[in-house]
């Protein structure tokens, strides 16, 4: 144990480590002033002497929790060392000033009081008790329950991440990016930015709220006096707007001055918020035995504005006579008992109620539930009759308490979800920390822990203690103007109004100072390139740029000028960072990968998939279209980032997700062959490498991308020759210069190079092994060897004659370009012209599909398609013509057809009986009529008549054909032997060689022999 606290305290603090340059509280030498004394202390650092460690650090002296205090700060990281740097820009420079580090923090000050004014803020004091009106003690009571438990289980699984490893600045967007990538990490990190800064607004906003309304009224600019309906709203969002300029600008330039003075004042926020809080409790069990006096006016079941009268009566007894009161005077035309009064005025009686009846008086039952309203209802009394003509018009309106927004339950969830952000307080603080892995789990969880109690007995002692009409009463109308939560408070209201005020007024100083510093973050690690000038500030890191971006957006949710309006916006931006912290902690759970070692083992993957379910319901329940547009927002980034976004490689989740997918999809290929509709060619594209190791045909891959257009498999394959020791850099050469290539002509696939004895061994390796389980290559493209008729270059062509016989052993399918550097590159276009296809070998559509697939392509879409078939004599060359189109048609292919005519001597006899001649063309296209058994009789009808007029052929002229093509070196037994073999495989596909040529300028020819290649 001893060992792992020296560890600690030299890995995190060291020798040097962050304090007020005392002597350490573990030295075995406490009183070590002399020099003697404290070499001593420095021979037995390290050395398992601090005998008291530990009872030291559970019972500090008086003096460490005072510098504690002293030395308290809600900032996040980086903010201290911005605060040091000024310091020692200031500092003389003849007087060199010790560096002085931050002191390293425990878990009270370091994480659970940081957290706990995070939390608390302005919903407390100003949306709080309405809520509870509006929703009812049962309705605020789930609203607070599924809040709290969302946050709850976003903070375990936060404390997992931060506990596998150190949590630097940026805190959650450190904790989603390394977890979850770059892509994911930099949309939610500019969500939880945009999140923090609107957080800013609203806590300005409150603050303007608590000034306007409760401290200094008469400060308002446009005057609300006199004014009712719109145009008191109006003036009031005016008032907001101004006041908030004035403060944001304020505020933005104390934060650029300098933090340390936002830094000073962290003692006093925080105290405010507790004593606000503990003044709250108090006037709880205050009013269990002597309830205070706020008296609320109800004129029939309405409650009534305060201001204006001063006695709850139409009349009053006095001097032995009957005297009209101010409220009398309100709502009739004169002061005289005979005068014209408001109808709904003389048909109801005036009471008067008391506010806050205490939690003794059993108003709890009627408070259980909500008392949902629409904008400009009246605020009515449950329990209290009222006479009233429903057609008569409403007069006085401005006399009565009124709704000013129409309230219902997934609003009040919007509103009320800001109040338990705050909980990434700790380990954006990590740094900071004496042993963070131990204090961010234990702080958090305690801050959370202790603001749900809070708010969940906030919920019911309110509905408990103050009057329906008061809890519903936003503004404190209907008791002279006053807090409501403050009419609850000891000793004063004013306690608690000062108090939100100075708590709201260090919140939005602290969202100023943490949001720039989060953009900052994410600015300097890169991902998000239209950011980075960002990343820069002053000399001592200020984030300058960052701040002046923050203040314009702040300034968005000030014009907004609602609480109720800016509240909902950062309730998705944080929800959402929320959703994926646990999204994060999920997956990391799930995948198992081998540097998951959080020590907080509290934690698993169902609870953080609860979590997540939970914050993306919050989101739809808080505003579907906020959600919408707040997932908009990250998607778009998400896409900028995987597009325009530097390359980084954290070992996130997501490539383990994607390795995990993938191995799933390769299984799923291996269950069974895929259908016909879903096949297309997988290729693979051999290509040969000169001695620089550089691509000799890279045409190849033109025709690759013009084919595929990225979709399938694709792998380009290339053979070295040598031995894996000898020849691994020419063979990592060649892959360099393969990718180069691919991603020059923007083919998405594979590169493979195989190092073998000689090209044909290489190259059937690459055919047999290439790919991986189902997702295999069923389609070879290789090049029309050039020099094959030059009979010193025969072993070229001898390799290619291997690849034939490989392909269709495997029963591949074989592209054959020829004349490949005269295609077209990816860069033309073809504005006119033809794909010709002669189609001599019934092969499936093969020949169909290659077109169809070019035209696909951008360089090929002007181009028009047109078949050519070869007939005899004596067939009947219109009904074949008409038989094709049908063909053709239910292949849903457009294209021109065409039959060429020709004599029996035209057509080479190896051709004309391997290949299906034009009976047997015509009996094809004839079997969708025919019967099975006529279709078995006809075929072979045709081909014994077939195998018939070969043999009546004369052999000399045949033989004299096939030995004048011929190339030198090759005999005259081998190559018909191997041309037969090779091409014309009964149980194969067979060979598609492709011929190109530039007569037209879109004038491509597909056939299935070499003599049509003559012919044309």
């Amino acid at each position: 144990m001893l060992n792992n606290m020296t560890d600690t305290e030299e890995g995190e603090g060291g020798p040097n480590s962050q304090g007020d340059g005392n002597p350490k509280e573990s030295s075995p030498f406490i009183n070590s002033s002399s020099a003697s004394d404290v070499e001593k202390s420095q021979q037995y650092d390290g050395k398992n002497m601090a005998l008291f460690e530990e009872e030291m650090d559970n019972s500090p002296m008086v003096s460490s929790i005072l510098s504690s205090l002293a030395n308290y700060s809600n900032l996040p990281q980086g903010s201290k060392e911005h605060e040091e740097a000024e310091n020692e820009e200031g500092a003389a420079p003849s007087k060199k000033k010790p560096a002085v580090k931050a002191p390293s923090l425990g878990t009270l000050m370091g994480v659970y009081l940081p957290c706990i004014q995070n939390i608390f803020g302005v919903i407390l004091f100003l949306r709080m008790t309405w809520m509870v009106g509006i929703g009812g003690v049962f309705g605020s009571f789930i609203i607070v329950f599924m809040c709290c438990s969302t946050t709850m289980l976003t903070a375990i699984s936060m404390s997992a991440i931060a506990t596998n490893g150190v949590v630097p600045a940026g805190g959650s967007y450190y904790m989603i990016s390394r977890s979850l990538g770059p892509e994911f990490g930099g949309a939610v990190g500019i969500c939880f930015y945009l999140g923090t800064t609107f957080a800013g607004a609203m806590y300005i906003l409150g603050a303007i709220e608590l000034l306007l309304v409760y401290i200094l009224p008469q400060a308002a600019i446009f005057k609300m006096e006199g004014l009712e309906g719109a145009d008191m709203e109006a003036a009031m969002l005016n008032n907001m707007r101004v006041y908030g300029t004035i403060v944001l600008s304020f505020m933005a330039t104390v934060v650029f001055v300098g933090v340390k003075y936002v830094n000073k004042l962290a003692l006093v926020f925080l105290a405010c918020v507790i004593l606000s809080i503990l003044a709250v409790y108090a006037g709880v069990i205050k009013t269990a035995f002597e309830p205070p006096v706020f008296p609320v006016c109800i004129l029939g079941n309405r409650t009534l504005i305060s201001k204006g009268f001063d006695v709850c009566a139409k009349v009053i007894e006095r001097d032995n006579g009957t005297v009209t009161t101010k409220l009398w005077k309100i709502f009739c035309d004169s002061e005289f008992l005979n005068a014209t009064c408001d109808e709904y005025f003389a048909n109801n009686n005036v009471s008067e109620i008391q506010g806050i009846p205490g939690v003794s008086s059993g108003i709890l039952a009627e408070n259980l539930f909500g008392y949902y309203l629409e904008k400009g209802d009246f605020l009515e009394k449950r329990g209290i009759s009222a006479m009233q003509d429903p057609d008569a018009p409403i007069t006085n309106s401005n006399r009565y308490v009124l709704a000013d927004i129409t309230s219902f339950f997934t609003l009040l969830v919007g509103i009320y979800f800001p109040s338990v952000t705050g909980i990434m307080a700790g380990s954006n603080r990590s740094g900071d920390l004496r042993d963070a892995q131990k204090s961010i789990p234990i702080g958090t969880i305690a801050a959370i822990t202790t603001t749900s109690i809070v708010y969940m007995s906030a919920v019911v002692l309110f509905g408990a203690c103050i009057e329906g009409v008061v809890l519903r009463d936003k503004f404190g109308e209907g008791v002279d103007g006053n807090l409501v939560i403050g009419t609850l408070a000891w000793p004063s209201p004013w306690v608690i109004v000062i108090g939100s005020f100075f708590s709201t007024c260090g919140a939005g100083l602290q969202s100023l100072t943490g949001a720039p510093r989060l953009l900052q973050a994410i600015s300097r690690d890169g991902v998000i390139p239209f950011l980075k000038v960002f990343g820069h500030g002053k000399a001592n890191g200020e984030p300058t740029w960052a701040l002046l971006l923050t203040a314009s957006i702040c300034e968005i949710g000030i014009i907004i000028a609602s609480l109720d309006a800016v509240a909902p916006i950062l309730s998705m931006f944080f929800l959402m960072c929320y959703m994926f912290v646990n999204l994060a902690c999920a997956l990391q759970t799930l995948l198992r990968t081998p540097n998951w070692r959080p020590r907080f083992k509290f934690y698993h993957w169902a609870l953080s998939f609860l979590g997540m379910s939970l914050c993306l319901s919050l989101m739809f329940i808080c505003s579907w279209y906020y959600a919408i547009v707040a997932m908009v927002i990250a998607t778009c980034i998400y896409k900028y980032i995987e597009f325009a976004g530097a390359e980084k490689e954290w070992g996130d989740g997501i490539r383990g997700i994607s390795l995990s997918a993938a191995r799933f999809a390769l299984m799923r290929l291996e269950e069974g062959p895929p259908h016909t509709k879903n096949w297309r060619p997988q290729i693979m594209v051999l290509v040969s490498v000169d001695s620089e190791q550089n691509v000799e045909q890279p045409r190849l891959l033109s025709l690759t991308n013009q084919l595929k257009a990225g979709k399938g498999l694709t792998i380009v394959g290339t053979s070295v020759v040598g031995t894996f020791l000898n020849n691994h850099a020419e063979a990592q050469k060649a892959d360099q210069s393969l990718r180069k290539l691919m991603e020059t002509e923007k083919v998405k696939g594979f590169s493979q190079v195989v190092i073998s004895s000689n090209l044909r061994d290489g190259t059937s390796h690459l055919i047999q092994v290439g790919g991986l389980g189902g997702l295999k290559h069923n389609t070879v493209l290789v090049s029309w060897p050039r020099t094959w008729k030059q009979a010193e270059d025969n072993l070229r062509f001898r390799n290619f004659i291997e690849v034939v016989r490989e392909t269709t052993a495997a029963s591949m399918a074989l592209l054959v370009p020829k004349n490949i550097a005269a295609y077209p590159s990816n860069g033309e276009r073809f504005t006119e012209g033809h794909i010709d296809v002669w189609w001599i070998v019934h092969d499936g559509g093969m020949l169909m599909l290659l077109p169809f697939l070019l035209r696909q392509h951008k360089v090929w879409r002007k181009c028009k398609m047109r078949i050519f078939t070869v007939a005899q004599m004596d067939d009947n060359s219109i009904q074949m013509k008409k038989d094709l189109i049908t063909f053709l048609y239910h292949l849903r292919i457009d294209a021109e057809v065409e039959v060429v005519e020709m004599h029996d001597s035209d057509i080479s006899a190896y051709t004309y009986e391997k290949t299906l001649v034009m009976e047997q063309r015509s009996q094809i296209l004839k079997q969708m009529h025919l019967t099975k058994n006529e279709m078995e009789r006809e075929i072979q009808s045709i081909t014994d008549s077939s195998r018939g007029s070969i043999r009546r052929k004369n052999p000399s002229n045949l033989q004299s054909q096939q030995s004048s093509e011929e190339p030198a070196g090759v005999s005259m037994e081998e190559k018909p032997e191997e041309e037969v073999q090779l091409i014309h495989n009964k149980n194969a596909t067979p060979t598609s060689p492709l011929h190109y040529t530039r007569r037209e300028r879109c004038h491509p020819r597909v056939g299935g022999a070499d003599d049509l290649d003559r012919q044309g």
